[in-house]
């Protein structure tokens, strides 16, 4: 059905200004500076300063289509809505992770939203080489608290059912059911790639397992409503500093399964394992390491202390819920490795390699751990992962 986006008006840095001043957000006779910084594929970004405070806001706009792709490929501008839902949400059970939330307009497809400039994404700041100690640990707990205050074992069947309504999120889920969990997996389909990773590519394409596995992982994503997840849990998606952490962008929000959220954030930190040297890689272990601890720790604590099912006492039941989340985020982990490597969207944390030997060898790494841990992830563990890690180096790779 076609969208009617006849009173849609995309936002200038002028007009910007005057939104923010209209809700009263700035001193109306400030000196006023607005920069857009949005660099995403699906949205813009502007960030609103005072000249003389240097306090400022953000104000961020969808529009109706996917910005990267024009408007060949159109897109609701709901998202934008339940993105601030989201936030909100979120915010609601771990508000030290979460930007507050000032002002939304639907109908604009508008988010108000917290000045995080005094932040760093975290994406850039691990290709600077920032150490971010307490990232891991307060994504761990961000992950626990988000999934479980937000599934069967918090809420009454009939309310987690009134909020996975809100978040029925059709449009940018096909996104990710397309370009994470089918085209890079098919010859056929749309890629982009260089050359020398032909060979590494056509080892997934023909190997059949692998397909297999993808194949449950996109029905598990597509079927089960275990939480209500970020959706896009990368990266780039973080802002943080040396003692703070802030999880921005859930526009790709929607109830599925819990280990999609943690496989992202765990793809994401094994890129940085596999471009870094020895000594680098070791700092993203204990990233890994504090991460899953941050998250199983909590999230035990709250199945102890918050838990309203009545199977919450029964022997094995959170060991089992654990083990599964585990097997599943290693799955999407591998599947995100894999279409941020052959797929039509990279990341920077490989592409800003210069020396073309030394990416691809990454790159091919990127690939080959992206295929064991779909079809091992029912027996791998987080140890098990780093030493496959550790025993490769930028100069020779070799396939499973």
């Amino acid at each position: 059905m076609t969208q009617n986006h006849s009173n849609f008006k995309r936002l200038t840095s002028v007009t910007a200004i005057i939104l923010a001043k209209k809700l009263g957000l700035v001193d109306a006779d400030a000196n006023l500076s607005c920069k857009e910084i949005g660099d995403g594929n699906l949205n813009y970004v502007f960030h609103i300063t005072g000249t003389e405070t240097n306090k400022g806001i953000i104000i961020k706009q969808a529009v109706p289509y996917a910005k990267v792709l024009g408007e060949s490929w159109p897109l609701t501008l709901k998202r934008a809505a339940i993105e601030a839902n989201a936030l909100i949400h979120f915010r609601s059970y771990c508000p030290e992770f979460v930007p507050q939330v000032y002002y939304s307009d639907e109908q604009l497809a508008i988010t108000v939203m917290e000045d995080l400039s005094h932040l760093k994404i975290v994406r850039s700041g691990f290709i600077d080489g920032d150490p971010f100690p307490l990232l891991s640990q307060h994504i761990g707990e961000y992950v626990a608290k988000t999934s479980f205050y937000t599934s069967d074992y918090h809420l009454e069947p009939s309310a987690k059912k009134e909020v996975a309504r809100h978040f029925t999120n059709p449009e940018l889920c096909k996104i990710t059911e397309v370009f994470i969990f089918t085209d890079p997996f098919f010859e056929e389909l749309p890629g982009d790639f260089e050359v020398e990773l032909t060979d590494a590519a056509k080892m997934i394409w023909d190997d059949q397992e692998v397909i297999l596995e993808v194949a449950k992982l996109k029905r598990s994503f597509e079927t089960e409503q275990e939480a209500l997840l970020h959706g896009d849990l990368h990266t780039g998606s973080i802002f943080a500093s040396e003692t703070e952490t802030k999880v921005i962008d859930p526009e790709f929000a929607f109830y599925g399964p819990v280990g999609f959220d943690l496989g992202q954030y765990t793809a994401n930190l094994l890129f940085q394992a596999v471009t870094r040297n020895e000594a680098g890689k070791e700092e993203i272990f204990i990233h890994l390491d504090q991460f899953w601890r941050s998250f199983e720790n909590t999230y035990t604590e709250l199945w102890n202390t918050h838990n309203k099912s009545p199977f919450r006492h029964v022997t094995g039941y959170l060991p089992y819920l654990l083990t599964k989340f585990k097997r599943d985020a290693f799955g999407f982990a591998g599947c995100e490795l894999i279409r941020r490597t052959i797929g039509l969207s990279h990341v920077a944390d490989l592409n800003v390699m210069e020396d073309k030997e030394t990416k691809i060898a990454a790159k091919t790494a990127a690939l080959n751990l992206g295929a064991l841990l779909i079809k091992k992830r029912e027996e791998l563990d987080v140890p098990a992962v780093i030493d496959w890690v550790k025993q490769q180096t930028l100069t020779s790779y070799s396939p499973l």
